[in-house]
């Protein structure tokens, strides 16, 4: 089976970004649309530097090291998988616990971009008020100790403290973490900390470094023995570490990078200052609709998502829920066509060979229904629609939080607040205001009485009925 290589010279490139976090979505994302643009001849002087700050960290460097920071990216397609050989990481930089070899590296004047994919916990922001929570340990240790820091955020600090020092011009700070308003949260991140060691540090940074939002999508499964598998089936047993994922990819920023950036547009990189119109369509659309399937499809044990869809009753009541009760209040970005995005992603759910599981879109459902549903619910009922079935939706991560699914199976602790929820559910079953009644997910929905009659329909009509049937009586009292 053919792989793609790099095609370009891979010794002349130089590096210009510093990456901190060199997991799989970063290898089958950003690094993808760099190697397409070295392909084109372009931006050589933009190579990635990889980087981290965990132990973890540490035996990826050693795994790509070992093959000169190529990396195996396979794409799922339903048609015939691909394989490719990805050359835009020319560098691994040395996991230190100090960080030292990484702040050096960011002090190199040819680095004028830091990007990272930390995760949303490597941000530290208090959802509440969105900004850095001082008091968790990490960042107690890196503000008492700051020429020794052991977070991303800390390290890039202490750069950027030394390349004022120094008069180097300082990089913009690139967050492709799949998060709302990631710059904004990298900015609060990086500002927070500084001030709570050097507040005139701090007042520089928010003066002169710039953090660009940006949307990110690929779905990228983790790599276990399948992946491997697949990599030994184009002859490439040795690479420990393949990464795989779906056709589809997106990547939507902020145009701010004041010392220059690599021309990403010319690899299909949307540049817009609108990046929150193109976040509020994927968290509505997407996130929205993995949550529409996840919670009917858990409750009824189906393991797979791509099984999920193969059910008629799941994919129409998705379709209908989308299609009146979501996209009506999604203002489309410029150029984009939302009946075609919501196509694409019911074939991106469709893919078999991503083997994406429902046990992992059910996953955290107290953090990601206030950003997925209960916004959509909400504009809604300020437009002065019932929406049913973003209220069932509800209902159903209701019943699927009972903790017992329709065939009398335990589900296994799939929430960080679990128990919680599981004593919540279980006392919604009679009184379905006790789940209502948690104001940190519903805040002030919990008062509106139609809203409160309307789930407490809902959930004595999935209890009493079931979940299929629930559905389908939600598709006969709606129009397409």
């Amino acid at each position: 089976m053919n792989v793609a290589q790099p095609q370009y010279d891979r010794a002349r490139l130089t590096p210009g970004i510093v990456h901190i976090g060199v997991g799989n979505f970063h290898r089958a994302h950003m690094a993808v649309y760099l190697d397409d643009l070295f392909a084109l001849g372009e931006s050589h002087d933009w190579a990635i530097l990889g980087a981290g700050v965990r132990p973890a960290d540490a035996a990826m460097r050693s795994a790509l090291k070992t093959q000169n920071c190529l990396s195996t990216v396979i794409e799922l397609d339903p048609q015939g998988r691909r394989a490719r050989r990805g050359g835009a990481m020319v560098d691994f930089i040395e996991v230190d616990p100090s960080n030292a070899p990484l702040i050096k590296a960011m002090c190199r004047p040819e680095i004028r971009i830091v990007s990272m994919t930390v995760t949303e916990g490597g941000y530290f922001i208090d959802p509440a008020t969105g900004e850095l929570d001082p008091t968790k340990p990490e960042i107690v240790a890196d503000s008492r100790n700051p020429d020794r820091p052991a977070t991303a955020f800390g390290a890039i600090i202490a750069a950027l403290r030394s390349r004022r020092a120094a008069g180097i011009p300082p990089f913009a700070v690139l967050s492709c973490d799949n998060l709302r308003s990631n710059g904004h949260c990298a900015r609060a991140a990086t500002v927070g900390l500084a001030r709570l060691s050097d507040s005139s540090l701090a007042d520089w940074i928010a003066s002169n470094v710039s953090f660009p939002n940006t949307m990110v999508d690929r779905i990228t499964p983790a790599t276990g023995t399948r992946e491997r598998a697949m990599a030994a089936a184009f002859g490439l047993a040795e690479d420990p570490a393949p990464v795989t994922c779906e056709p589809f990819r997106q990547w939507v920023m902020e145009d701010q990078f004041p010392s220059g950036r690599p021309a990403l547009e010319k690899v299909g990189v949307v540049f817009t200052d609108r990046v929150h119109a193109f976040e509020t369509m994927k968290i509505r659309i997407l996130n929205g609709g993995h949550a529409i399937i996840a919670y009917p499809a858990g409750i009824k044990s189906i393991e797979y998502v791509h099984e999920a869809t193969a059910n008629q009753t799941i994919t129409a009541f998705l379709d209908r829920v989308l299609t009146n009760e979501i996209l009506p209040i999604v203002p489309p970005p410029a150029g984009q066509d939302l009946f075609e995005y919501q196509r694409q992603t019911l074939k991106r759910f469709r893919n078999p060979e991503i083997a994406d599981t429902v046990r992992r879109l059910c996953f955290d459902g107290s953090n990601r229904q206030p950003q997925f549903i209960i916004p959509s619910i909400r504009d809604n009922l300020d437009k002065g629609v019932m929406p049913r079935g973003l209220i069932l939706e509800s209902a159903l991560w209701c019943r699927y939080c009972y903790g017992i699914d329709e065939r009398g199976q335990t589900i296994e602790p799939n929430d960080p607040c679990w128990n919680a929820l599981t004593a919540a559910a279980r006392a919604a079953k009679e009184n379905p205001e006790r789940w209502i009644g948690m104001r940190t997910i519903y805040g002030e929905l919990a008062d509106n009485r139609q809203f409160v009659g309307a789930f407490a329909d809902a959930l004595h009509l999935v209890w009493s009925q079931g979940v299929n049937a629930a559905m389908l009586r939600y598709l006969e009292n709606t129009v397409r």
